[in-house]
């Protein structure tokens, strides 16, 4: 703001009273006209939003909700591992956030068997119309169909880092939400049955949509009729050593600006090793479900290793190799470090 000025010259010699006055009358005027410059500068700096300090995110935190999960066994919808594992994460969850929901389903998966699903839904600030969502799946795979041992890939795997990483490191943003409330909404989606899809064994064309059962109900029937959001992240894979996150190809398609923001928070807090902008390939996850049917722009951090024997993801993925040694705090600090510079200071 740019402060009226009066210039009043002083003159020696005789002054008229009624000059004195009309001076004297200047004078208060302009000091009124700055007081009230000063007191509305001063209103200005108070409602002006100052930057919201990050918290540190906990990565030896966020591995012990890794391992608490991986420790359950594999998590099978249906299997006693899978109903502690439920009962363990809405329990933590009702700890931190202002209302948890489990959205009970049933599914049919792909050999014409029904399943009963529960998806986890915590929420903080949950009148708030300004909210994004952070979501992953839970479930882990009941068959290891790409173990280089053919007879083991009727055995479910305890999937550390297919599973139980990205839950991890969202109840750890969880427990920080808690401690350091911030003034936008925010929910944190736990599917289930993500990765009951067909064996590789005998899987031939029988389409995508045997996967993200969970993703694909809610998306159908959020949890909170009309829901929406300005946005949604999706965790897959993100706790592997050395892990990289390029820019995979549906969150390119469907949210490229949101994408391409957050890869830029990351490289601004240290972690361009991590996030990289490389071209992805397109990956049918929770999050194509999510932006088709929900119609909610998504993006997936997700470890994506075309060097791999699989030629997709990294070697041990649905594999009996995949347990909590596959995981990497540093990578959990990565990807959670990232989401609450995203949380606390972003407002795309």
């Amino acid at each position: 703001m740019i402060q009226n000025q009066f210039i009043i010259k002083i003159f020696t010699g005789n002054i008229s009273g009624h000059l004195m006055v009309v001076m004297i009358t200047l004078v208060m005027i302009t000091a009124g006209c700055n007081n009230e410059s000063r007191q509305q500068a001063g209103n200005s700096s108070e409602t002006k939003e100052q930057p919201v300090p990050v918290p540190q995110f906990d990565a030896d935190s966020a591995f012990s909700f890794v391992k608490q999960q991986v420790d359950f066994g594999p998590r099978v919808p249906e299997t006693k591992a899978h109903a502690a594992a439920v009962a363990w994460l809405t329990a933590s969850l009702q700890q931190w956030a202002d209302t948890v929901r489990v959205q009970d389903f049933v599914t049919r998966v792909y050999d014409n068997r029904i399943f009963k699903g529960k998806n986890i839904i915590a929420s903080f600030n949950p009148g708030s119309k300004n909210r994004i969502f952070l979501s992953a799946h839970y479930d882990s795979r009941p068959f290891t169909d790409h173990d280089a041992d053919a007879a083991t890939h009727k055995t479910p795997i305890k999937g550390g880092n297919d599973g139980a990483r990205g839950t991890g490191v969202l109840m750890e943003i969880a427990r920080q939400l808690h401690l350091h409330p911030v003034n936008r909404g925010i929910d944190i989606i736990l599917f289930d049955l993500e990765d009951y899809g067909p064996p590789q064994d005998t899987q031939t064309d029988q389409g995508s949509d045997w996967w993200g059962l969970g993703s694909q109900y809610w998306s159908a029937n959020p949890h909170k009729p009309g829901y929406t959001a300005r946005y949604g992240i999706l965790l897959d894979m993100v706790g592997a050593a050395d892990a990289t996150f390029p820019l995979e190809g549906f969150s390119m398609y469907y949210a490229p600006d949101i994408t391409k923001k957050v890869w830029e928070t990351a490289v601004a807090a240290g972690y361009g090793d991590y996030f990289v902008f490389d071209k992805g390939t397109y990956i049918t996850d929770d999050h194509y479900f999510i932006n088709t049917i929900a119609k909610i722009p998504t993006l997936n951090i997700i470890h994506l290793d075309p060097t791999s024997a699989n030629g997709t993801f990294y070697d041990p993925w649905h594999t009996l190799a995949d347990d909590i040694t596959q995981i990497d705090p540093a990578t959990l600090k990565a990807v959670g470090q990232t989401l609450l510079t995203v949380i606390y200071q972003k407002s795309f």
